[in-house]
């Protein structure tokens, strides 16, 4: 699952940049040609989010990369309990 989550990551950030670049440099294409690219363009950074979120995810999970710096519900609330108080 990871391995097409790494190529469905790679080419979604190869549409986004491929069409991105035409979207903005467009200077002889249609208005709609335009529109399409600018569409492509974020369906790719969006895909491309989406399966980098949860590669990371997984090699959180696998053990691979280094867990993220999370606190529990009770030492974010104990930490803002005491928000503002002078020691």
């Amino acid at each position: 699952m990871t391995k097409q989550l790494a190529v469905i990551n790679v080419i979604a950030w190869a549409g986004f940049w491929a069409f991105g670049y035409l979207a903005l440099t467009a200077e002889s294409y249609s208005e709609t040609q335009v529109v399409t690219a600018a569409l492509l363009a974020s369906a790719g950074l969006i895909t491309g989010i989406i399966a980098y979120l949860r590669l990371v995810r997984g090699s959180e999970r696998s053990g691979y990369a280094k867990p993220s710096n999370r606190m529990t519900r009770d030492q974010r609330d104990a930490a803002q309990a005491q928000w503002g108080q002078i020691e």
